[in-house]
């Protein structure tokens, strides 16, 4: 580990964190910011000496030396500063691209830092050179200092920005209602309160979400080898082909119920006749044993986000639709980042 001893913390540090509500909150003490789809990252910096964190206190910088090389060329010799990583592409941020970064090859990381740069897009500021323990100011104070370093050093910087910030909640709800793609939801910030070190006290986050009526192309049973553990969820593409795009997991025993009702008097390959369960996943073996279905029953489920053609986390399931068509649930209802 590189030396620090001029900064008054000394990586790894724990990073303030946010708590989920489900509604932006309201009044004159609040500062709103855009929650980005990224790698939280602490980023260290005294003298020569860089050092990059994750959320969890490991360490970043081999990975990202696109930002290293950003950080270090600052006309400041001495800061902390904390923000997201993020990677655009084609006008998306891009997920799955940044957890191509966290591999152990160097020269794979060192393609891709040219293939596929990462940014690094700053909402606060822990130390700087004249005010060492600036993270025991307001936020206020803490993000005037910061729009300050932003103007003097990362305007000609491409790989730093500075994130945005309003204490307008009217732009706020816009920014939820989409109308910053790139983001997916709202970070809520008190802006009278220091930076609180490891806790969520100060901070709360809301987060977009989205639904989707789903083909369901196979189900999972739990390990008593009778109760449905989970519902495997499909789209169709243009060509007509039925992809697995993602897995609700959380079910009433009422809905369970219901599922095996209706899935397992329909079991029948193939299920899915595109990306199959099994494969390649995020998911790992979880999805290895599993029972196809007859493509019949369509339900409408809610998720968050979208990596690739999946959704990232386990989806909630709000209704059974014997209304809708199954020929109807479409690849294009899924709503990426960008």
């Amino acid at each position: 580990m590189p030396s620090f001893k001029n900064l008054p913390l000394v990586p790894p540090i724990e990073p303030m964190e946010a708590r989920a509500v489900k509604e932006i909150p309201e009044g004159s003490q609040w500062q709103y910011e855009p929650k980005w789809d990224g790698f939280r990252c602490v980023a260290f910096r005294d003298g020569e000496n860089v050092a990059m964190q994750s959320k969890s206190g490991q360490p970043l910088e081999r990975y990202f030396p696109e930002i290293v090389k950003a950080l270090r060329a600052l006309k400041t010799d001495r800061f902390i500063l904390d923000g997201e990583l993020a990677i655009e592409l084609k006008g998306a941020l891009d997920f799955d691209a940044l957890l191509q970064r966290i591999h152990p090859a160097e020269s794979r990381v060192k393609r891709l830092a040219v293939e596929t740069p990462t940014s690094y897009a700053i909402f606060d500021v822990l130390s700087l050179e004249d005010r060492p323990k600036i993270y025991e100011d307001p936020l206020k104070a803490r993000r005037k200092r910061l729009e300050a370093f932003a103007a003097k050093h990362l305007k000609k910087n491409t790989r730093l920005a500075l994130s945005r910030s309003t204490a307008d909640i009217a732009i706020a709800r816009g920014w939820l209602a989409g109308g910053l793609a790139h983001f997916d939801g709202v970070i809520a910030k008190k802006n009278d309160e220091p930076y609180h070190f490891g806790d969520r006290n100060a901070v709360v986050k809301i987060k977009r979400v989205y639904t989707a009526d789903c083909v369901v192309g196979g189900f999972r049973l739990a390990k008593d080898g009778k109760t449905i553990a989970s519902l495997l969820l499909g789209l169709y593409d243009d060509a007509g082909l039925l992809h697995l795009v993602g897995f609700v997991g959380s079910m009433s025993g009422a809905e369970r119920a219901r599922a095996a009702e209706l899935l397992k008097p329909i079991v029948e390959g193939p299920g899915f006749t595109g990306a199959q369960p099994g494969g390649p996943s995020r998911w790992g073996s979880r999805e290895a044993q599993w029972h196809p279905v007859a493509p019949r029953i369509v339900v409408e489920v809610q998720y968050d986000r979208v990596t690739g053609d999946r959704f990232r986390h386990g989806a909630r399931l709000l209704r059974w639709r014997p209304d809708k068509a199954p020929q109807q649930c479409a690849m294009e209802q899924m709503v990426r980042s960008g």
